[in-house]
Formats: C-alpha cells, structure tokens, sequence
C-alpha cells in the first residue's frame, strides 16, 4: 500500500496542536486510570446500528452539533448542545456528529456530554484521533463512535486505533477523500465508511466526489457523505447513486431552528 499522500496545511497545523494538547492532557491522567475509567463506562448506543436500521427505510441523517470552523469562522453564536440536540431527535435525525475539537472548531468535550444527556440517539465524537490515550477517552466522555481520518494517520495506525476502539466497545467512522485512502479504510474492515466531499487544499466541496468512490465501497458497508449537502436536489442526487447516510452540519447550525431544518432537508413532506 502507498504511503499517506502529503497533507493539507491545515490538516498539517491542526495535527501539529493536537498532537500538543494530547501531550498536556496525558500529564493530567496517565493511561492506567483513563483505561480503567473506560471500562467502567455502560455500553454504548450502538452507533452503527442505529444508523443501518434507519437507512433500511430511508435516509439516515447524522446531525452535527457544531459552533465554528477554520474555514467558515464562528456559524452559531447562539450555540446550546442540549437545545440542538433535542430539535434533532425530535426532527428524525437517527444519531449525532459532536464537534469537541477546542482550538480549531471551538468545541468541548462538555458539548458532547451535554448533547448525549438531552437525548437518546448514539453520538459521534467529531476530533481529530490520533493517540490510543484519545480512544479511551472518548469512550469515558460517552462517545459512542469516533472520527478516524484517513489522510491525517499512516495505515498501520489507523488500522491500530480502529482495533482500540473496537476493543472497547465504540464504533468507528472511518473518512476519506481519494481513492487511496479509501484503500487504507477498507483495509481496517470498518463497517462505516465516510466520505468528506470538501478538499482540504482548496476548501472547495464537490458531490462528485461521494459519487465517484460510492463505486469503490462494497454494498454491505454504511457509506456516509460529508460536507457541501445544503439542498433537496443535493439529497436526491446522492441517494440516485446509492447513497442512504448523511452527516450534515452547517446548513442546519445556521438555521434558527436546527431540527426544522433537517425536517426540510431530507423529509420535506412531512416538514410542509
């Protein structure tokens, strides 16, 4: 397999933070306690699941809870986890995408624990995992699925971090963007594949690029796009190929009433 392409610089930059804060955060809580304290963490939701069972009869949406990012700034002064988290359960969103990445995203772990408390759908830890010490945590912040990027791991560590969190008890999404790091995902044997339509040199989204890989990605695995998904027409054109699961952030986060929005995006019918 070929080695990890060169990275964009700001994936470079949040790595390079990341891979600081990790260091801080283990001075405070050394491994032996973090893995005992995942331990005594109750099962999780059951993420994957979840999503497979409600794209069995339509389109699985999973509704980030997200403030702000590099690109677009703060989205969402207003911003209430709980508040948001309850208008997407009750909109039909079958899980959540919680954003706890602190200099970059302006997330906390407090809005993941505040977002799963106010409701009962699995919840996606949205970071950047690049540390076994990251897994565990998550697991005692009650995530019950987390974030591996193909393009920010070589393919022996991700394939070492999907075998952690599979140990412990979380699902795994595993993104990507090209072809070659499709390769390394489908290598760990993920049941949920994710793939994020934005380009990270560029910033620029492009829905092609989901319907380009769709093709690549064995009909028993969970696909789900990423990014640049803001109309019904964009909904209609994924689904055309295939496509049943969503992670959709910043077109509902910049609408008044995020659940309302979801409720137009992907179930018009019913929202009116």
């Amino acid at each position: 397999m070929s080695a990890v392409p060169a990275l964009p610089s700001i994936l470079r930059d949040i790595l390079a933070t990341k891979a600081e804060e990790v260091a801080a955060r283990k001075r405070d809580r050394d491994l032996a306690t973090l893995r005992a304290q995942a331990a005594d963490r109750p099962a999780a939701r059951g993420f994957a699941g979840r999503l497979r069972q409600v794209a069995a009869g339509g389109p699985a949406v999973i509704a980030e809870v997200k403030k702000a990012s590099p690109s677009a700034g703060v989205i969402r002064a207003d911003f209430r986890p709980d508040a948001i988290a309850r208008s997407y359960a009750a909109a039909g969103a079958a899980c959540l995408s919680v954003l706890t990445d602190e200099r970059y995203f302006q997330g906390s772990d407090d809005f993941l624990v505040a977002a799963r408390a106010a409701c009962a759908l699995p919840v996606l830890r949205k970071d950047f995992t690049v540390d076994p010490w990251q897994v565990y945590e998550s697991r005692v912040i009650g995530a019950d699925c987390i974030l591996l990027i193909a393009a920010a791991l070589e393919p022996a560590r991700l394939q070492d971090l999907f075998g952690l969190a599979q140990d412990i008890g979380l699902d795994v999404l595993v993104e990507v963007h090209e072809e070659t790091e499709l390769e390394h995902a489908l290598a760990t044997g993920a049941e949920l594949i994710g793939v994020n339509n934005r380009d990270l040199h560029r910033f620029s989204t492009d829905l092609a690029v989901s319907e380009r890989l769709r093709a690549g990605i064995p009909a028993e695995k969970i696909m789900v796009t990423e990014s640049g998904i803001h109309t019904t027409a964009d909904v209609a054109r994924l689904r055309a190929v295939g496509i049943d699961a969503f992670l959709v952030g910043e077109a509902f986060m910049r609408a008044e009433d995020p659940g309302a929005a979801l409720r137009r995006l992907f179930y018009p019918e019913a929202a009116g």
